[in-house]
């Protein structure tokens, strides 16, 4: 099977330039993977040590963060790689400050992980979640270097615990240590076999939890809400949009909105803006114009939601509306506020479990969304009653970070 694996990863590597032609995002999978080797040998400097931390996407990153920050203080000698394998993980986070190089990975090829390795030679490495490369695990087994999974989901139908996964199963026992989200993880790993696993939960509960001791202030927000109720609709795309737009065109004047779309492009902002009736700014635009004569407040820039969630009293995170899977819900949650969501959300444990605490709500419709909405906007105790509940739903989750830091303890380098 490892035969045919090697097989496809040299097929899709051959095709990817084709695929870049009809695709933006190939486009710039493709660019920025021919700038990894170059950018390794000019970047990692001779001498010093290093720490390896691959993300798949931006959610991972976000999940790395904390364990980043341990390192940083664990570790102040050794300097910090991010890899990333999608463009919107690398693009969004190319220049960020906790690390010192930050790069694609390259493609899983056996000859890759090779030249990779020796170009960085890192002394620690960490996996995030589920982006699990089986030839550069080999090579890094084969060099004796200590790897780590963090924040590790496992399911039994997936392919390390089926018949014809047995090689890539045996891949994955190349980590020194397993950090999962949650029991049933463990068991299905211990079950298999797996005795270097510990339950740490998931390390984006420390992460989000942090953003309450950040500065948060964004003045631009403040003079918008002015002293009214706030609903920000965070990471939406099409179908959400179509489902909040009843609302915000129904709603009273003393409800302020607040718009975060997934993708920033103008066309799809522009025709949003076309079907709603009430007064709406781009945040781009409130420099020349006072954002608390508008009711609906658009953020076409990026970087800013984490903060804007703090002001929110009502939160909608997008994503379940269709196809795309549900956004960061524990973002707004670590604040204190209730949440709606869309209907399709089975694979997101985090989301069910909250439902089930009455801290957040689905909808399938825009009527079930409009009723939801105007039961949290007119009953106070209801709205703080399910915000206090998000809240200490994050609050009983955090603790992952500390479980890594004490086992990197007790067997530190």
């Amino acid at each position: 099977m490892q035969i045919i694996y090697n097989l496809f990863i040299s097929l899709t590597e051959f095709l990817l330039p084709v695929a870049g032609i009809f695709s933006h995002k190939m486009k710039l999978f493709v660019k920025g993977r021919k700038e990894v080797f170059p950018r390794l040998k000019s970047e990692i400097q001779a001498g010093e040590k290093y720490i390896w931390i691959h993300a798949a996407s931006l959610g991972e990153f976000e999940q790395a963060v904390p364990v980043i920050e341990l390192l940083k203080e664990r570790y102040p000698n050794h300097r910090i790689l991010v890899t990333f394998f999608s463009p919107s993980g690398y693009e969004n986070k190319k220049k960020h400050q906790l690390a010192d190089v930050i790069t694609y990975l390259p493609l899983d090829t056996p000859s890759n992980a090779r030249r990779f390795l020796e170009l960085v030679n890192p002394e620690l490495i960490f996996f995030v979640k589920y982006d699990i490369w089986p030839n550069f695990l080999k090579e890094i087994k084969h060099r004796g270097i200590r790897s780590f999974l963090i924040s590790g989901a496992f399911r039994k139908d997936q392919v390390y615990f089926k018949s014809y996964g047995s090689w890539i199963k045996k891949v994955l026992q190349s980590f020194e240590h397993i950090f999962v989200q949650n029991r049933e993880s463990q068991e299905l790993l211990e079950k298999n076999g797996f005795s270097n696993v510990s339950l740490s939960g998931d390390t984006r509960f420390d992460r989000v939890s942090r953003q309450l001791t950040y500065d948060n202030k964004l003045e631009v927000v403040e003079t918008f809400i002015g002293n009214k109720l706030c609903i920000v609709a965070g990471s939406t795309w099409p179908e959400d949009e179509e489902l909040l737009l009843d609302y915000i065109n129904s709603a009273p004047s003393n409800v302020k909105f607040i718009l975060a779309p997934h993708e920033i492009k103008a066309e799809k902002i522009n025709d949003f803006r076309k079907k709603i009736k009430v007064s709406s700014v781009l945040y781009s635009e409130t420099s020349s114009r006072d954002p608390k004569d508008f009711q609906l407040l658009i953020i076409d820039n990026i970087g800013l939601l984490s903060r804007i969630y703090s002001y929110a009293d009502i939160a909608y995170v997008g994503g379940a509306a269709g196809k795309t899977g549900l956004h960061n819900i524990l973002e707004p949650a670590t604040f204190g506020i209730p949440i709606v969501i869309g209907k399709n959300f089975e694979k997101f444990p985090e989301a069910k479990k909250l439902q089930q605490l009455a801290g957040l709500y689905s909808v399938a419709s825009a009527e079930e969304l409009k009723e939801i909405l105007q039961k949290l906007v007119t009953n106070k105790n209801f709205r703080t009653q399910s915000g206090m509940i998000a809240g200490h739903y994050i609050n009983s989750n955090t603790g992952a970070t500390r479980v890594i830091s004490e086992y990197l303890f007790k067997n530190s380098i």
